[in-house]
């Protein structure tokens, strides 16, 4: 009889078919042409029942990152300035704390005009149709409504090509919420939920400049751990940035770390100390986990040496060098085969320490520093750039980690593993694994590094006196929760094509405008659903 076609399943089907009926294999013969035929659009199907059909067919393969986009504010204080304007010692915040610069918002940008420009940027640079989104989710931590997303004022991108069919909202805990956003696009895209559009994450905070003590105060040593960013991250199938999902390890628990009770106020409460080791106990677990799932798939044991690269969250850089340094020591009680003789006698002293004790060992921590200083050079501090010029971004900060190595790395990072380690306060942790390939144009690692145009962001950037930076924070600080007020629409640090907040109205509205580009006049304000 005539071969049937089946060639909209698969383009192999037939050549496999083919295979069995000349192997006289009749049985399994019958009972692929059954699951081939039950799976097929029939010539009595409507269009749509054909569509669901195929698309049942259809699983998304190789799910992940297929552009990304960043932006943080033009304005920025040099930490070395802002060491002798706070009285603080040389080098507290520039040694002390591995911090060069900080960006921050001054009264013209927020979160959400951040947000609105970085999405605007992606879909314009990498030519996505807005119409082809169909989830949109947001991680961030700075509060601008109790009760309205982040999300919805983004909205308006959409509603204007009349896109308004799109799943998600915002995701909050802490510094963790960008990837709980992440972790829920891509997890839609593998699903049987994914009607074949793409997913977008933004991860967008302004992280406040506070106290690490025991009260809520402005001023004092946390302040250069403060920055401002956004990120967008556009996820599909076929990507050049791919998770490896099945290698994932949580962490999950009640602290009172880093919190935010006070409603009223910007300012968090945190506890310095225990917040620190809250971040080293939640990366211990979160390694136990990823290592046991790794060996389980793969029947061989995990250590620092198989993956290329680990990113962190980083609040700031010394904590990701103690973080990188704990992973060593961790690899050392493990018996991992990263650890030569040397490193092992360097650790021996500390082998009869309890977890709680090594947390607060000095010593332990010198030394895991010093063993790990070469593993550290080559596997993190490439990723380390726009944090230490750019702050504390809370969710932004580990993916701002990783375009930090995509910009200094992206020509040698197909076929590589990366390692990527989230915190949030309270506390919530996941590491997670990515294997790269360089993909196609413009879903390429060269073009997203390209489109990024980091060098140019930085170079571009506007310094400012620490007494202007201050001056800034008081008046933000004095607008936190207000009304009835309009921005001083300033936006001569601002590129073209860069939203921004033109004023709250009296029903605390917020309405925002975008800078001219060259070519085209600023679009009228928008606000939102007005």
């Amino acid at each position: 009889h005539p071969l049937p076609s089946f060639s909209y399943i698969n383009p192999a089907f037939n050549s496999l078919l083919a295979l069995i009926i000349n192997n006289n294999n009749n049985n399994l013969c019958v009972t692929l042409l059954i699951v081939a035929h039950s799976l097929a659009p029939s010539p009595f199907d409507s269009s749509d029942q054909a569509e669901k059909k195929l698309l049942s067919c259809k699983m998304a393969k190789n799910v992940g990152i297929l552009a990304m986009e960043i932006y943080f504010p033009p304005t920025c204080v040099q930490q070395e300035a802002l060491e002798v304007h706070d009285g603080a010692s040389k080098g507290k915040y520039t040694i002390g704390l591995g911090q060069d610069c900080m960006a921050f918002c001054t009264d013209v940008e927020d979160v959400i005009s951040m947000s609105l420009t970085a999405v605007n940027s992606l879909l314009e640079k990498y030519g996505v149709d807005p119409k082809q989104v169909g989830r949109l989710e947001v991680g961030s931590e700075t509060v601008i409504d109790k009760s309205k997303s982040i999300k919805t004022f983004l909205m308006q991108i959409f509603e204007k090509c009349g896109n308004t069919d799109i799943e998600g909202v915002d995701s909050t805990n802490a510094c963790y919420g960008g990837t709980a956003a992440l972790f829920n696009c891509v997890n839609w895209v593998e699903s049987s939920s994914w009607d074949g559009r793409y997913g977008l994450v933004v991860c967008t905070d302004s992280a406040e400049v506070c106290s690490y003590v025991h009260q809520v105060y402005a001023e004092g040593p946390a302040r250069p751990t403060g920055g401002a960013a956004a990120i967008v991250m556009l996820i599909g199938p076929d990507a050049p940035i791919v998770f490896e999902s099945k290698y994932r390890g949580s962490h999950m628990a009640h602290a009172y770390d880093f919190y935010k009770p006070n409603l009223a106020s910007e300012y968090p409460v945190v506890d310095g100390k225990l917040s620190q080791t809250c971040y080293l106990m939640a990366l211990d677990a979160c390694y136990k986990h990823f290592c046991a799932k790794y060996e389980k798939f793969e029947g061989k044991q995990f250590s620092i040496s198989d993956a290329e690269y680990f990113v962190f969250h980083s609040p700031y850089n010394k904590l990701v060098q103690k973080s990188f340094a704990r992973l060593v020591f961790d690899d050392f009680t493990r018996d991992a085969s990263s650890i030569d003789e040397a490193a092992k006698e360097k650790f021996a002293p500390f082998s009869s320490l309890s977890g709680d004790e090594s947390y607060q060992s000095r010593d332990l921590e010198k030394v895991a520093q010093q063993v790990a200083k070469p593993f550290y050079d080559s596997k993190v501090q490439p990723t380390t750039l726009i944090p230490k010029q750019v702050g504390n971004m809370y969710t932004a900060s580990i993916y701002a980690a990783f375009v930090s190595l995509l910009h200094n790395k992206n020509s040698e990072l197909a076929g590589k593993r990366i390692v990527m380690f989230s915190y949030g306060s309270g506390l919530t942790a996941t590491m997670f694994s990515l294997k790269l390939q360089e993909g196609q144009h413009p879903f390429s690692l060269s073009n997203i590094a390209s489109v990024m145009s980091v060098d140019e962001k930085l170079k571009s950037r506007i310094e400012v006196a620490p007494e202007k930076f201050v001056e800034t924070l008081k008046l933000m600080e004095h607008r936190y929760g207000g009304k009835d007020f309009v921005t001083s629409k300033d936006t001569s640090c601002l590129a073209p094509g860069t939203y921004y907040l033109t004023e709250v109205d009296s029903m605390y509205r917020r309405f925002y405008s975008q800078k001219a580009t060259d070519c085209a006049p600023a679009n009228g304000s928008i606000v939102n659903g007005h």
